[in-house]
């Protein structure tokens, strides 16, 4: 999204949250990266802290500033009321992810939230979503059908498997499924783990989980992993390059998205990149049978009720033995998948409209 802004306004400023060593201050071309870095504890008072760090960075700029293109309430706040247009990305509503991150929120606190966003929402002269799943969400908060844009996420086509790949063959896994993504509860890594116990008798069978997040956040599922009696089975990878997320897509039997049935991907939606990219694969996907994903799969894909281990355990099964019509399923799937070429383009329709 940043690289179609900047390409159709000549370069420009691009905020964004920092740290893991990455400098503060960066150039690229004509693009300027500024990393908010700073490190408070409490959630709230960051994300505070980040929205006067954005009011800071644009305010000698409002002068000759033509668009702001932003992704979240806190960045929104401070860039609203001016005489530049603003295009407000939804991937994800802070009211509807923060009790999955922090349970114990207070209900008082996400009512503010909720009034943040329905704030911003409004300000702001467009309104982008990757579904429509999420665009049904945003209507609810009284946004207008003609301010609502679909541009859904996307994936380029996976033509030939990457030099990543071999390391599967190297690596000793033989075949195996896959899961790629974060390791949050709502992603449902642990209705997988449950599954693959189910499949024990398959015991040429590997389960590699490619996770978008450190090591230290899967103790809870590797200590799953054992007490399931499937430890010695999974092989895991950690914050890897996205060439070799790719190779472990494309040499994959089957890529499972085991999303669960919660507010998060019901009520709010999501776009999961990792289905997207499994079809572009042409590799075979079974996922939870949820509007956003019916929305992506279709019928070229094979849905399993949510949070049901048993029968994501068969879908799997029944890929694995009948597997030229998972082939023909997979090859179906890879022409619905939009490039980010076609992606792009309607996000510059966006700029041109506004």
């Amino acid at each position: 999204m940043a690289a179609e802004l900047f390409h159709g306004y000549g370069g420009g400023l691009l905020g964004v949250l920092g740290g893991g060593g990455l400098p503060r201050y960066q150039r690229e071309g004509d693009v300027r990266i500024a990393r908010f870095d700073e490190q408070i504890p409490n959630l709230i008072d960051r994300a505070e802290a980040y929205s006067h760090w954005v009011a800071r960075h644009l305010a000698p700029h409002l002068g000759t500033l033509e668009l702001v293109h932003v992704r979240d309430p806190w960045s929104a706040l401070p860039v609203l009321g001016h005489r530049h247009k603003v295009v407000y990305e939804v991937n994800g509503l802070p009211s509807i992810e923060l009790p999955h991150t922090w349970p114990h929120a207070a209900p008082a606190t996400l009512a503010k939230l909720r009034d943040l966003e329905a704030h911003c929402l409004a300000g702001a002269d467009a309104v982008v979503v990757p579904s429509r799943v999420i665009a049904d969400c945003v209507r609810r908060y009284g946004i207008g059908q003609d301010k609502i844009h679909l541009v859904p996420n996307a994936a380029d086509p996976v033509v030939h498997l990457c030099d990543s790949a071999p390391e599967n063959v190297r690596a000793g896994v033989g075949r195996y499924v896959v899961y790629v993504g974060a390791l949050q509860r709502w992603q449902g890594v642990d209705v997988l783990l449950r599954a693959f116990a189910r499949l024990a008798d398959l015991d040429w069978l590997r389960l590699v989980i490619c996770s978008s997040v450190p090591e230290r956040r899967a103790r809870p599922l590797r200590r799953l992993a054992e007490r399931l009696g499937v430890a010695e089975r999974v092989e895991w990878r950690f914050t890897l390059p996205h060439h070799e997320v790719a190779g472990w897509l494309a040499g994959a039997e089957v890529s499972v998205a085991p999303l669960t049935a919660c507010p998060r991907n019901l009520e709010q939606g999501c776009a999961p990149l990792k289905i997207l990219e499994s079809m572009a694969a042409g590799t075979p996907v079974v996922a939870s049978d949820l509007p956003v994903v019916r929305e992506i799969l279709g019928d070229d894909g094979r849905l399993v009720a949510p949070d049901r281990p048993a029968e994501l355990a068969r879908a799997i099964r029944i890929l694995l033995e009948y597997a030229e019509a998972a082939e023909a399923m997979a090859e179906r799937a890879r022409t619905r998948v939009p490039s980010w070429s076609e992606s792009r383009a309607r996000l510059a329709a966006v700029y041109r409209r506004v």
